[in-house]
């Protein structure tokens, strides 16, 4: 008879070493570079991107910086029902965590930006996450739609038709929980129950129903709109300045490539992805690689800069170091997950 000491031990799962994925991104980040630019002419297009119309590049910058405004203020009444925060707040903790996603990899700064808003407003870790989930569920809603709408005006290619219907399924799935929590919060309870981190998820239910059950969890959802759209301005706007003679839509398409493509987790900054993506949909439309390439290195620059300029800014009034905010908001979600 086989005894408990002599039965065979479950084998534990070995856990991919830490640095593995950041290097992958990395060298997924070079990758992208070394085709971008290779045989790129700088001396040629050099000045060509000097002349682009400064008038253009302050729409584009200006449109840019009102994109993060609308989402700090988007974030704030998604919030509202679980705790009245500041536009203002939100915005500051926006801009901190994308200066994260700038220097640091694994796209940390949504984790960052959690974590100082719960830190600012004592809210549950777990509920401001799931007010980033939302977030993502309207933006990932509008990109669909505004994705198909794209598709009346201009003829694309089968692969990015796929890649949408899969990402389709995903919001449905992730709104089917989100709408359990909202309209069925007794049998969302029910479920969570089972679960062994009960504890933490019920607080998550509770505060997806209260976000879901308010006037300002609509108004979100329609502020998401006009924050994808603004989105669009900058490479239209720089398409304009930069002599590129592609529309309104042909723009909205190349920032749905660039929207999809950053999903992965990559190198800050997204750098070599971003130039990539925008020369690949550029190219969609016919313009020659090195138009695109000087293009995708302008947009680069002029959606960068001012981002890390607020981000830093945003950082120093908090007269905090994003190094200790980093360790900080590792601990916090450490602790989140140890204590479920």
């Amino acid at each position: 008879m086989t005894t408990s000491a002599h039965r065979p031990r479950s084998k534990k799962r070995k856990k991919a070493p830490k640095w593995l994925i950041p290097a992958v991104g990395y060298l997924v980040s070079i990758a992208c570079l070394i085709w971008v630019y290779h045989g790129f002419d700088w001396k040629r297009e050099l000045p060509r991107i000097w002349a682009t119309s400064p008038a253009w590049i302050a729409v584009a910058v200006a449109s840019d910086i009102l994109v993060y405004v609308t989402q700090g203020w988007r974030w704030s009444l998604v919030l509202r029902p679980v705790e009245p925060v500041s536009a203002w707040r939100s915005i500051q903790a926006i801009y901190i965590g994308l200066f994260a996603n700038e220097v640091l990899p694994l796209r940390t700064g949504e984790l960052i930006r959690s974590y100082l808003m719960a830190k600012w407003h004592g809210l549950e870790f777990g509920v401001v996450i799931s007010s980033v989930v939302v977030e993502r569920l309207f933006d990932g809603a509008w990109l669909i739609l505004g994705f198909y709408l794209c598709t009346r005006f201009v003829k694309l290619p089968q692969l990015l038709v796929d890649g949408s219907l899969i990402l389709t399924v995903i919001l449905v799935v992730i709104a089917a929980l989100i709408a359990l929590a909202i309209f069925m919060k007794h049998h969302a309870h029910a479920v969570v129950r089972q679960s062994r981190w009960k504890e933490k998820l019920w607080h998550v239910v509770e505060g997806v129903n209260a976000m879901g059950n308010s006037r300002s969890f609509y108004m979100a959802a329609a502020v998401s709109f006009l924050y994808l759209a603004l989105q669009v301005m900058p490479v239209f706007a720089l398409m304009k300045g930069f002599g590129i003679p592609l529309s309104f839509w042909q723009a909205a398409v190349v920032l749905v490539i660039l929207r999809l493509g950053s999903i992965p987790p990559q190198a800050p900054g997204n750098v070599g992805s971003f130039q990539a993506l925008t020369t690949l949909g550029l190219m969609l439309f016919g313009i020659d690689k090195a138009t695109a390439t000087g293009f995708a290195t302008l947009l680069f620059f002029v959606v960068t800069v001012p981002l890390w300029l607020a981000g830093f800014i945003a950082l120093a009034i908090t007269g905090m170091k994003l190094k200790d905010i980093h360790r900080d908001a590792r601990a916090r979600k450490a602790s989140h997950v140890h204590e479920s």
